[in-house]
């Protein structure tokens, strides 16, 4: 999956973001300054998991079909979970697997039989998979999908990806989050989740949030 446009805009705060504020038990708006370790670890970090430069439909997907000259045929569909949409003439036609570019020729083939060289194209209006990135100290940093239809916890991100590395400020772990153009920072004490029983601490993550645990100074 392409690194959308919230993620390359979070980069650019990311280079201004201090990242070793102390936690706090509501979000936090992050003021300008500099801490270059951490930032650049991020970026660093991102840049190990980033997905490949060509985006691949996938179930979930909401996509917004047209075909030139016939305005009756316009639909907006999402991808099943088989992987297809159903299109007016052809029916069920796979596109999960494909780029935008080749799910607009694989309809426009199936079209072929009915429409004289029909044209055909695709716009994807929400995404299905959606991606969060887990980085700093954990065991295995990585980009996770939030399932459908449930919530992603801070919590079951970190337990996903292996936990906490030995050196990890599991006090101090932060999710950073573009929001109304702007980037935002919540504090998270993992060590009040796990140990205290404070699940109002486990916030929900969104699509394009970056859960940074950064290393413990002791």
């Amino acid at each position: 999956m392409r690194m959308n446009k919230t993620v390359l805009l979070f980069l650019l705060g990311a280079v201004i973001a201090p990242f070793l504020a102390a936690c706090s038990q509501a979000p936090v708006r992050v003021q300008n300054g500099p801490d270059a370790s951490v930032s650049q670890e991020v970026v660093q970090g991102l840049a190990q998991v980033r997905a490949p430069s060509a985006y691949h439909l996938q179930p979930g997907d909401l996509l917004e079909i047209q075909v030139f000259m016939e305005d009756d045929m316009q639909r907006t569909l999402r991808v099943s979970g088989g992987g297809s949409v159903t299109f007016p003439l052809v029916g069920n036609v796979p596109v999960a697997g494909y780029t935008v570019a080749e799910a607009e020729d694989q309809l426009a083939n199936a079209l072929k039989t009915y429409l004289k060289n029909p044209q055909v194209s695709i716009l994807i209006k929400e995404y299905g998979n959606k991606t969060v990135y887990v980085l700093g100290q954990v065991s295995k940093p990585a980009a996770i999908q939030i399932p459908p239809e449930k919530e992603l916890t801070v919590l079951e991100a970190i337990t996903s990806v292996g936990g906490f590395t030995d050196v990890a400020a599991t006090s101090k772990v932060r999710v950073l989050r573009m929001e109304g153009g702007r980037q935002k920072a919540l504090d998270v004490d993992v060590t009040q989740i796990t140990k205290q029983g404070n699940k109002a601490m486990d916030i929900p993550l969104q699509p394009g949030d970056v859960v940074f645990v950064p290393q413990s100074m002791f």
